[in-house]
């Protein structure tokens, strides 16, 4: 099958990798063309003019969230209309309206992993999430290359992914960067502070672009407020220094967590 990707930062070019090792043949576009180039693997195009003569099946946009329908629009024009054109963005946003009006095939894709905390080379135990609203081919195609890599799969509705992404991303993104706000040079680190350092220097090596996303799913203030409503009740706990209250309140997250 022929694949075009668009945009080559870290999952972009996780795809390409993944779509070569199938035998598929990859063609690649990043505005940054060295940046292409040195994936290593693919076959780099200079402009999206070629798209036109290279006639791809399927389409992968790459780019960040706030220019993936613009990157879209750019290449509309250069694709028979048999092209299955796919996003992988970790927020679905406004992507849905593009592809209703487009009026294309399509496939939206999740892949819940980030090269910082996964291991691309052993995926069995991450997940994906392909979205319901998309073309049975594009599903198709996702599915096998989820099975080929162990992934567990799941499937939502645009509107149910982004509300899910709220909570799963949102919610440890934003505990993390608290405790890094609160960071204190001086501190003497345990255990627990070492592993949550780590998560947090893990979380801020990401792309500005990939954490303004997440932060920015509409959803997100909700549980960024719940953050907040729990925070001001631990608050109350220890300023009353009861420790039956304390207790019962330990134990409402043991059975959240277990």
């Amino acid at each position: 099958m022929r694949i075009a990707v668009i945009g080559t930062g870290k999952m972009g070019g996780w795809a390409v990798r993944e779509f070569s090792k199938d035998g598929h043949d990859v063609y690649l576009y990043d505005r940054n063309s060295e940046r292409a180039r040195a994936i290593g693997v693919g076959k780099t195009i200079e402009s999206l003019e070629e798209l036109q003569r290279i006639k791809p099946q399927v389409l992968v946009n790459a780019v960040s969230l706030e220019n993936t329908v613009a990157a879209f629009e750019a290449v509309e024009g250069y694709l028979d209309k048999e092209c299955i054109i796919c996003d992988i963005a970790s927020i679905k946003g406004d992507i849905p309206k593009y592809y209703e009006k487009s009026g294309r095939k399509f496939v939206s894709v999740h892949p819940m992993f980030g090269p910082t905390f996964a291991n691309v080379e052993a995926l069995s135990k991450e997940n994906m999430v392909i979205v319901k609203e998309s073309c049975p081919e594009g599903v198709e195609f996702f599915e096998k290359l989820g099975k080929r890599l162990g992934l567990n799969m799941f499937q939502y509705t645009f509107e149910e992914h982004d509300k899910m992404m709220a909570y799963s991303l949102t919610l440890p993104f934003t505990s993390t960067m608290v405790f890094a706000g609160c960071m204190d040079a001086t501190a003497v680190p345990g255990t627990t502070f070492r592993k949550h350092m780590a998560i947090a220097k893990g979380l801020l090596s990401e792309e500005d672009n990939l954490l303004t996303e997440i932060l920015f799913n509409k959803y997100s203030l909700a549980q960024l407020e719940k953050v907040t409503a729990r925070l001001e009740f631990l608050k109350h706990v220890i300023k009353g220094k009861d420790r039956e209250e304390a207790k019962q309140f330990f134990d409402k997250l043991r059975k959240n967590i277990w």
